[in-house]
């Protein structure tokens, strides 16, 4: 059995960038810093997902 990841490597950078925002809400940082930086990899993410569903 295939794993989808595979099948897809948009959705594993997306899964990646995920971790990271949920990641950079728990940093040593100001909020502004967190906050900053978990909309850059949720935006980020967000995009991968929607070119993979495209192709």
């Amino acid at each position: 059995m295939k794993h989808l990841y595979a099948l897809n490597p948009s959705r594993l950078r997306a899964a990646a960038h995920r971790r990271m925002a949920f990641a950079a809400l728990r940093a040593d940082s100001s909020a502004a810093v967190r906050l900053s930086r978990y909309q850059h990899h949720m935006a980020k993410a967000r995009a991968l997902e929607a070119q993979g569903e495209v192709q």
